[in-house]
């Protein structure tokens, strides 16, 4: 029985530290194509207008650690992103630029050969907004720190890696549009939350 115990015990260390030899620091980077939520213009006694945004591209750049366990993985970043949209309906020609610190926590396993899946929360910290329209201000969002979703599809060839993922904001986080900084009067809001397709190439050190 002792026998037994130990030679289980000895599987499982060896296995742990089969992992953790496969397992490492790594650097990552590539582009959004995204769109945040809707603009509403807000105009006394009239109805408020929605505009839709439309997509463009950002792009990313940042630092992972991929724990690689006997059936699955486990993988934080720590991401700095850059996003654009655009609101162009009824002669609204207006930009939104968004800059943030991503940090996804996912959850993977491989599939056939060099692919995996993974999924996870990922937490947002916005460090600056900007909306690109003449006469108008933006003030900052309401929570600094936000929540989101991403699922995702990637391949794993040595240390070189690359993938693709959607991610989407769980809840609305709006931002003021003021025209009259003095008074300031409320002309709209914009949401921030993000909806996007992400490409990286990832390199482990």
């Amino acid at each position: 029985m002792k026998k037994v115990l130990f030679t289980m015990a000895l599987a499982l260390v060896s296995t742990v530290a089969m992992a953790q030899s496969k397992s490492g620091f790594g650097i990552k980077g590539g582009l959004n194509y995204a769109k945040n939520g809707d603009l509403v213009s807000q105009v006394e006694d009239a109805a408020n207008d929605i505009f839709k945004s439309e997509n463009d591209i950002g792009y990313h750049i940042g630092v992972f650690y991929k724990l690689d366990l006997p059936i699955v993985f486990v993988k934080p970043e720590l991401v700095y992103t850059n996003t654009k949209s655009k609101y162009s309906d009824s002669g609204v020609d207006a930009e939104y630029n968004v800059s943030k610190i991503d940090l996804p926590v996912l959850a993977g396993i491989g599939l056939i050969g060099p692919l995996e899946v993974f999924a996870g929360p990922s937490f947002q910290y916005i460090l600056d907004n900007d909306l690109d329209v003449d006469g108008l201000e933006l003030r900052d969002v309401e929570n600094e720190i936000s929540m989101g979703f991403q699922v995702g599809l990637g391949v794993s060839l040595g240390k070189l890696g690359a993938d693709v993922r959607y991610e989407r904001g769980f809840s609305e986080n709006e931002a003021d549009i003021i025209a009259d900084t003095v008074g300031e009067t409320v002309a709209g809001k914009i949401d921030s939350r993000p909806s996007q397709i992400i490409f990286s190439v990832s390199y482990k050190l």
